[in-house]
């Protein structure tokens, strides 16, 4: 049974429909990742089943109850950690301040021990935006480990990192689900991400679809087709 489910979801943006029936679904100690082209809806999917925004038709469940209106708030109290692709950190305030006040709130894992696990113990003394991309992700995930979610979705968490940044990053995702964590991961870094992932969902044309392992995915001819190969021919064209 999933943890946390998006069900037959639909959103219209200014008379444009983004989603017609999409489905995410998030299980315990699994790593899912969505892959799908920009625009196509994954950050909306993902937004709708943390509560950041309303679907127009569908239904969000977690733990097994359906939420008549969920909420950001409602969410995380039942353990959805929602991971934005950015400003999730005051710039003016130190990590090590603002990992302080998750650990207070939440109090379900210490500063220590979220600093440890992202590797971000040396940099608990500076601001948010003195740090790199790579570290600023990892400050990020320190965040949310200090919450110890049962479902951690991030939105695009490898984007705009060196490519030596997502191995850490993957082994911070590894070591959460390991945890029991229900980890979802939208992004376009295929190579990193089928690599890490034990599920993967497309979301194409308004929909989704369940494709399972990295290996049934990549044995899957119309997601290679439009989403792999055209991928790599679009990141090969010059500029």
């Amino acid at each position: 049974m999933h943890f946390l489910l998006a069900d037959s979801v639909g959103k219209t943006f200014r008379g444009r429909k983004i989603l017609s029936s999409a489905t995410l679904g998030a299980s315990i100690s699994e790593i899912r990742v969505v892959f799908g082209r920009n625009g196509i809806g994954k950050s909306t999917l993902l937004k709708i089943a943390g509560g950041i925004i309303a679907s127009d038709t569908g239904i969000v469940r977690v733990n097994g109850n359906t939420l008549l209106k969920p909420s950001l708030a409602l969410l995380a109290r039942a353990g959805v950690f929602y991971l934005p692709d950015h400003d999730l950190l005051a710039s003016n305030v130190s990590l090590g301040k603002q990992l302080e006040f998750f650990e207070r709130r939440f109090g379900r894992q210490s500063v220590d021990e979220a600093a440890r696990i992202a590797n971000v113990r040396h940099l608990l003394d500076r601001l948010p935006h003195m740090l790199s991309g790579g570290e600023l992700r990892r400050a990020e995930l320190a965040a949310a480990l200090t919450r110890r979610p049962q479902c951690l979705l991030a939105d695009e968490p490898l984007r705009g990192i060196a490519p030596k940044d997502h191995d850490v990053l993957s082994q911070i995702f590894r070591a959460m689900a390991s945890d029991g964590c229900a980890v979802v991961i939208t992004g376009h870094e295929a190579p990193s991400l089928m690599e890490l992932a034990t599920h993967i969902t497309w979301c194409t044309s308004g929909t989704t679809y369940d494709l399972g392992a990295p290996a049934a995915a990549r044995a899957h001819e119309v997601f290679v087709r439009e989403y792999l190969t055209a991928g790599r021919e679009r990141r090969t064209i010059p500029h």
